[in-house]
């Protein structure tokens, strides 16, 4: 099963990357495709379980498009989006 999520605060290939890393982490997740010019990630599961994605895009500081993107998931991205770019 594939599913694409519109998501904020997604800047770089750095934001990407750690985005990616963070997915990848997840139980069943086997690919992550991200798009960064068009603020789309796209998950492939076996079985996909949506609010656990959601809620770790969210907790990295990327929240879903239409969620509430607070000071502190911009602050996150921020620091994500460094940490990516260090590790990439």
């Amino acid at each position: 099963m594939t599913t694409t999520i519109q998501i904020e605060n997604l800047k770089c290939g750095g934001c990407a990357a750690t985005i990616k890393k963070g997915l990848l982490g997840l139980e069943n997740i086997h690919e992550v495709h991200i798009d960064v010019e068009k603020s789309m990630v796209t998950v492939t599961s076996e079985n996909i379980d949506l609010v656990k994605v959601k809620t770790k895009l969210s907790k990295l500081g990327y929240p879903e498009e239409g969620d509430e993107n607070t000071v502190l998931h911009k602050a996150k991205s921020f620091v994500s989006c460094a940490v990516g770019r260090v590790e990439s």
